[in-house]
């Protein structure tokens, strides 16, 4: 291998390595609360800091739980467009809550990883690695466990009563990609989807029509 190809080849492990460890941007302040007037024009404009009041940095939106009575499941995100107090600082929030049998489907984290905190209940609760391993078990209340950033993840209420999770992300905006709604839910032909799973035309518009975007 030639100098000049070595040196390109380093610069692209260096840069790959960067990018893999990185995640949000470090704040270059305090805090930035956004400002109403100006995140039309300028999204990252800040409130002037004379104006910023302890409420900024306060949220009450998950005192009490979502809607879980057509699922069996609700989720309530918290991010910086519903807590401004966020904006910036790289973090983000979720209250879930399940009915007895209720579940959080398979789903994935693109750019963030997650602490789940079982606040009540018994939840079993696990991912999936990259080799298809399943990291799983049943969890009590004041049980933590992590799901590494990207991985498939789940949960799943087996116990007698209302359960419910707190899930802390290392992302102001960890993105969220649920598999059957990803799968079926989506443009995907349907000629590929039959040949990967085996399904019929009349499955595939079953599940089409159980997973399409609500509008």
């Amino acid at each position: 291998m030639s100098s000049r190809m070595s040196a390109w080849f380093v610069t692209v492990v260096l840069l790959s390595m960067h990018l893999v460890s990185s995640s949000d941007s470090d704040p270059l302040q305090d805090y930035c609360i956004p400002s109403p007037e100006l995140s039309s024009l300028f999204p990252s404009s800040c409130k002037n800091s004379s104006l910023v009041t302890v409420d900024d940095f306060v949220f009450s939106g998950i005192k009490s739980p979502g809607d879980s009575m057509k699922t069996g499941f609700s989720s309530i995100p918290v991010g910086s467009s519903a807590f401004p107090g966020l904006n910036t600082l790289g973090m983000s929030f979720v209250r879930a809550d399940f009915e007895p049998g209720g579940i959080n489907v398979p789903h994935y984290h693109p750019r963030a990883t997650e602490i789940a905190f079982v606040l009540d209940g018994t939840i079993y609760s696990g991912f999936v690695d990259s080799r298809n391993r399943v990291f799983a078990k049943v969890l009590e209340k004041g049980e933590v466990m992590v799901f590494p950033r990207g991985l498939l993840h789940f949960q799943m209420n087996v116990g007698d009563t209302t359960a419910t999770i707190l899930g802390s992300f290392n992302s102001q905006n960890p993105g969220l990609v649920k598999i059957p709604s990803a799968v079926f839910g989506s443009d995907i032909k349907e000629e590929l989807l039959g040949k990967v799973f085996g399904l019929s035309w009349k499955e595939l518009a079953k599940l089409r029509k159980k997973f399409a975007p609500t509008s």
